[in-house]
């Protein structure tokens, strides 16, 4: 699964610049303040504004999708923390997802992801993130909710998962779920409207091991009460009596 990520990019030019790429049309839209906030771990239960990435531009959603059919603001919240994350290989039947996952994909740019690994009953947190771009893109599906009360409109999005790759089978070893890593070269198809369900099928899958890199960090952020959005969570922290996972 994936219900916390680490987002470092403080500059919306550095993210624009950095998938300025994936855009088929020479015009898109950047809807982001000009300085982002730092974040260095953030849950999704908290349902944070993140920057997301449509075929059209750059945007603010936020974390934990609500359907298109949710009648009110009520039933809305009831639902969202049980959307943060999609599985993968139901994504085209659940009724939560189905419309999405068609034609309103998205990408959610990352500087790594949170997971724990369990051993002798003790979870051990680890920060994970690829070799190849110091901003990774994770796959995500996006819905536009209007509160049929106050005409309000939610922008908000879930993130896919698959299977754990043999790497994060070691670390997830009670689930061995991961969040759905996109390639740098099916950024652009991914969030293509028009993409065939055989070739969004073929794009979830789990992420090639080799370009992953993984490092156990301070226990502090198994802690709710601990202000975990602060630079000392992500400095790495080993631990003697933890087996390498390599």
């Amino acid at each position: 699964m994936c219900y916390n990520i680490s987002f470092m990019e403080k500059k919306a030019e550095n993210l624009a610049a950095r998938y300025k790429g994936v855009f088929q049309e020479s015009s898109f839209q950047i809807e982001l303040p000009l300085n982002l906030s730092l974040l260095y771990f953030v849950s999704g239960f908290s349902h944070p504004q993140l920057p997301i990435i449509k075929h059209d531009g750059l945007f603010l959603f936020e974390w934990g999708l609500i359907p298109f059919w949710i009648k009110d603001m009520h039933a809305a919240n009831a639902i969202r923390t049980k959307t943060l994350n999609a599985v993968g290989e139901t994504i085209f039947e659940k009724p939560s997802f189905r419309k999405s996952i068609v034609s309103q994909r998205c990408l959610l740019g990352v500087n790594g992801f949170y997971e724990w690994r369990e051993y002798k009953k003790i979870k051990y947190p680890y920060l994970i993130q690829t070799k190849s771009h110091s901003i990774f893109s994770l796959g995500c599906i996006y819905e536009s909710w209007v509160d049929m009360d106050t005409g309000e409109i939610k922008n908000t999005f879930s993130i896919l998962t698959t299977a754990a790759n043999p790497l994060m089978e070691k670390i997830h070893n009670q689930k061995k779920r991961m969040p759905l890593i996109i390639a740098a070269s099916d950024e652009s198809k991914w969030i293509d409207p028009k993409l065939s369900k055989e070739k969004i099928e073929e794009i979830i899958k789990p992420y090639d091991e080799s370009d992953m890199k993984a490092q156990t960090i301070s226990m502090n952020s198994n802690n709710v009460r601990f202000d975990r959005n602060t630079p000392e969570i992500i400095t790495p922290v080993n631990y003697d009596e933890l087996p390498n996972i390599n």
